[in-house]
């Protein structure tokens, strides 16, 4: 069975931020590479409605609009708001650790979707830890996906 894995807003935007910090780069790079592992249908993305509602509200048109196209062209498993209440339902004691709303909509999603992995660039959100779901940011995924090649 394949992986399957999840990216956050931030991890999809990260692309578009300023390349000028090594981290930042470095983490754009593993993410463009996790892009083409899901294009080659290496690796299974999830999305959800929170996913797509978050990437509404960029101000970016062009940014919006080729993340939007990412998703609905390469999404194989897709959190919908009819599974709101579930989401609502495993997202409420994230919350409750000091998690922000969105990002624990997201990595409820990802545990719906069944996901071995959630990929994000929020070092807040990577300090939580959930034994149904691995937090990391997309560099530790590479290192991952290349020991288990």
């Amino acid at each position: 069975m394949k992986l399957r894995i999840y990216l956050d807003n931030c991890c999809f935007n990260r692309p578009f931020d300023s390349q000028d910090e090594l981290k930042v780069y470095l983490e754009t790079q593993a993410k463009l590479f996790i892009q083409t592992l899901i294009k080659s249908s290496k690796v299974e993305l999830a999305s959800s409605y929170v996913l797509l509602f978050e990437n509404s509200r960029n101000p970016y048109e062009s940014r919006k609009l080729s993340i939007r196209s990412f998703l609905v062209y390469n999404t194989s498993c897709f959190v919908s708001e009819e599974q709101n209440d579930e989401v609502i339902r495993i997202a409420t004691p994230i919350i409750e650790t000091g998690i922000k709303k969105n990002d624990a909509f997201h990595v409820a999603s990802a545990i719906i979707s069944k996901c071995d992995y959630f990929i994000t660039t929020d070092k807040r959100l990577l300090k939580y830890t959930d034994e149904r779901i691995k937090l990391m940011n997309p560099i530790d995924f590479l290192d991952i996906w290349e020991e288990d090649k």
